[in-house]
């Protein structure tokens, strides 16, 4: 079971948005505005909606919080949705008068290619589209956001980092620099793609504004970089308790996101050994990784299911979005004759943003697998435990060399 956990609950137009946070310690300091930062961020990029011009995020505590601190009981926030004004007679939970068969004004039964519509209607016995819609909608990752912005707190505190990048659009790619921004976020958030090659960018934006006239999606990849991972959290020893895999699903519980790899990723499958696996040298002090360094970093940071110290990195493709304003043949479900699919108000492409769940999905599951290894009721406590280990990691070194100066001064074994 893991020791942090979240749930979150809310439909896209519903009145509020819900999310629970369970396990993270005491004494972690928090204020809204650690959470409302993240949110507005999720809001951004270029491509986006009319929705995000709607809403303005905003985080209310409801339980958890004391103080400026978190007290070890579950969190509770609240985010309302401010559109829920314009659609209070659609999203009502009460019945109404007029409601005939089950629909209501703007329901859904031309079904989107793509989308968990024609699914989840078959699933549930749903006759309109708008009951599966309105929860698989991307509005549900506010919540996750909100979570995982306290997760990102407790990891500062520790030392850990999380940022994130574009690196390819639409068929465009962006160039990675060798050597990346020590503030990642600053310098791609600067960016309304939050892509670091400027000029990249410019042709992006090009082909977004190609795409929308074209009433069209894009989709795209993000590399998220997390740095200051000590060596060693996951487990080799059971298969949920690899790093790489707890990544993995977490990735991909994105909506929309269909790939995720981890360093090289696929491009392992195409190199020898000789050009895949990072050769290691002795590198003192660099205690959090073992006081060694991996001369490359192609593994992106795990080996064998645990983090080595080297930085994490990890690559998020999302496909293009399912909505489309010159819709896709579809079936309409309440009739069986062949429809264009609805039209929902959405986006051209919502890759920038993906890339700040991608950012708050790492930072849950390093939580959680920090709290794993050095876990405590208090944040003190689990600082402690980690400088515990860290001590032990030198230790490790000291050991060597105080053993290696025994056996030179002895002189040769007879």
């Amino acid at each position: 079971m893991s020791n942090l956990r979240f749930t979150t609950a809310g439909e896209s137009h519903g009145p509020a948005l819900i999310s629970v946070l369970e396990g993270m310690p005491a004494g972690v300091p928090l204020l809204a505005v650690d959470v409302d930062t993240e949110l507005a961020r999720r809001q951004q990029g270029y491509g986006r909606g009319r929705r995000m011009q709607i809403e303005t995020d905003r985080i209310e505590f409801l339980s958890g919080v004391r103080a400026g601190e978190t007290l070890g009981s579950p969190i509770a926030m609240m985010i309302r949705n401010s559109d829920w004004k314009n659609w209070q007679e659609i999203m009502d939970p009460a019945p109404r008068e007029g409601d005939t068969g089950g629909l209501r004004k703007r329901h859904v039964t031309r079904v989107r290619p793509g989308h968990a519509d024609l699914t989840g209607i078959l699933k549930y016995d749903r006759d309109d589209a708008r009951d599966i819609l309105e929860r698989a909608s991307a509005r549900e990752t506010t919540a996750r956001v909100a979570a995982a912005a306290i997760c990102r707190v407790l990891l500062r505190e520790l030392g850990i980092h999380i940022g994130s990048h574009l690196v390819h659009l639409g068929g465009i790619d962006a160039a990675r620099p060798d050597d990346l921004p020590q503030d990642l976020n600053a310098a791609s958030d600067a960016s309304p793609l939050r892509t670091l090659d400027r000029d990249a960018e410019a042709r992006m934006i090009a082909l977004i504004d190609t795409t929308k006239r074209e009433g069209n999606t894009l989709g795209g990849i993000c590399e998220v970089v997390v740095t200051g991972l000590p060596v060693g959290l996951g487990s080799h020893v059971s298969w949920d308790r690899r790093i790489d895999g707890r990544l993995g699903q977490a990735m991909l519980s994105i909506p929309a996101v269909k790939g995720v790899e981890i360093g090289l990723g696929f491009e392992t499958a195409r190199r020898t050994g000789a050009e895949v696996h990072d050769e290691i040298e002795a590198a003192p002090g660099r205690t959090r990784a073992g006081h060694v360094r991996r001369r490359t970093n192609r593994a992106g940071g795990t080996e064998g299911g645990m983090t080595t110290g080297e930085p994490l990195v990890v690559r998020v493709a999302m496909k293009p979005i399912s909505t489309l304003m010159r819709p896709l043949g579809t079936v309409d479900m309440a009739t069986g004759q062949a429809a264009q699919a609805v039209a929902e108000r959405s986006d051209v492409t919502a890759v920038p943003a993906m890339g700040v769940i991608a950012e708050a999905m790492a930072a849950w599951v390093l939580a959680d697998a920090v709290l794993e290894k050095f876990g405590g009721d208090s944040l003190d406590e689990v600082r402690r435990n980690l400088d515990g280990y860290l001590r032990q990691l030198d230790a490790r070194v000291d050991s060597r060399v105080d053993g290696h100066a025994d056996r030179h001064a002895d002189g040769p074994a007879s």
